[in-house]
């Protein structure tokens, strides 16, 4: 059922007004009224959208999240380990924008509500390629792949590990290719 366009209108303001809020300072010094008020909305109209900031943080991160998982798949045919896919480069570069933002809700390690996001779709798009394609071990390999890139990136974004973000996409790529390419576990 398609969602009330008043909803995602109302939604779209929020999200917009958190991000432009936390651009000049961080999350935990935002409060509800400012982000009202730079929206236009009443407080009453964010609490029936959101339990609180955190949730709107995630929600107005998700694109993140999207944007990643996409990124990792958008390649076809026999991925060349020198070549990330162009979508993954870019995603990189689209992060120091709201990477103050990110960091807060991306902890080192791939932890934190955004974490947990990514996590979850990554490995659900992951596990859903794999075992359509047939490949071994779907469940194993997603969850490597999961974890690996939400790791990698909330260091990255940590400053945990240095690298441009060309840098970084052509390392990430590579490892995941090896993680696709590893024969799964003899469990007999």
């Amino acid at each position: 059922m398609p969602e009330d366009p008043r909803t995602e209108r109302t939604r779209a303001k929020l999200r917009t007004a958190l991000l432009e809020e936390c651009a000049t300072r961080p999350l935990e010094a935002v409060s509800v009224a400012a982000l009202v008020r730079r929206a236009g909305v009443g407080r009453a109209t964010f609490y029936l959208h959101y339990a609180d900031l955190e949730a709107l943080s995630v929600d107005a991160c998700a694109e993140i999240v999207r944007a990643a998982v996409d990124a990792l798949h958008a390649w076809r045919g026999v991925p060349d380990p020198a070549a990330p896919p162009p979508a993954l480069t870019a995603f990189f570069d689209s992060l120091p924008q709201h990477a103050g933002l990110y960091r807060e809700l991306l902890r080192p390690g791939g932890g934190g509500p955004l974490g947990l996001v990514l996590h979850q779709d990554l490995r659900a798009r992951s596990r859903a390629e794999r075992a359509l394609a047939g490949a071994p071990e779907p469940d194993l390999i997603a969850s490597a792949v999961a974890a690996t890139f939400a790791g990698i990136l909330a260091d990255w974004l940590h400053g945990l590990i240095e690298a441009t973000p060309a840098e970084i996409a052509g390392r990430v790529w590579r490892l995941l290719i090896t993680l696709h390419r590893a024969p799964g576990p003899d469990w007999g």
